[in-house]
């Protein structure tokens, strides 16, 4: 597998080895041992599968508490996956990442905790799946505004934007930066 840093400091990008032939492929989505050599958790608490249709923007979600690595991946269809860095101290801070992961490229995002997470449906229809380092706990879900101007996520002109009202209504960055318990490094 290849490994590649994204801009912000501990997102990865990881592109599985993919072997195929005229019967289909063959792809390994997660091996500890290969993905604990490049620092992602070896130990996950919860798997999650979203099915959303094209337009569908989910996000800018994270965790207080002791926060939530996640490790994505798209089984069917195509999304633009993005995060932003909630980690006061961070060089990139406030700033966003982001790379479309899809059923073709096989391509996975390790986002790592202290980072809120997002993703909109480029294909008609997407799978999502990802492995939480934490069990969801309504209690300490929090999200950002995916439209914050002083972030900028530089999201696809996909139309109808379709975003639930708990994700429409989301606070600006600023408006909790003060509250949440991030630090760089972690």
């Amino acid at each position: 597998m290849q490994v590649t840093e994204l801009s912000i400091p501990g997102a990865l990008v990881v592109r599985p080895d993919v072997f195929g032939d005229e019967r289909g492929f063959f792809c390994e989505t997660y091996r500890e041992p290969s993905w604990a050599e490049h620092g992602i958790p070896t130990t996950w608490a919860q798997d999650n599968h979203s099915r959303s249709s094209r337009g569908v923007l989910r996000g800018m979600h994270f965790a207080i508490g002791e926060g939530q690595a996640k490790l994505i991946r798209c089984a069917r269809g195509r999304i633009l996956d993005v995060i932003v860095d909630l980690r006061a101290g961070s060089p990139t801070y406030g700033q966003s990442a982001s790379t479309e992961l899809s059923d073709e490229n096989m391509h996975q995002m390790y986002v790592p905790i202290g980072c809120a997470h997002g993703f909109v449906v480029l294909s008609d229809v997407a799978d999502v799946v990802y492995k939480c380092s934490t069990v969801y706990d309504p209690a300490v879900e929090r999200g950002i505004a995916y439209d914050d101007p002083a972030i900028g996520i530089e999201w696809p002109d996909v139309s109808p934007l379709i975003v639930s009202e708990r994700d429409r209504t989301a606070p600006t960055l600023a408006s909790v930066a003060g509250q949440l318990p991030f630090r760089y490094p972690e």
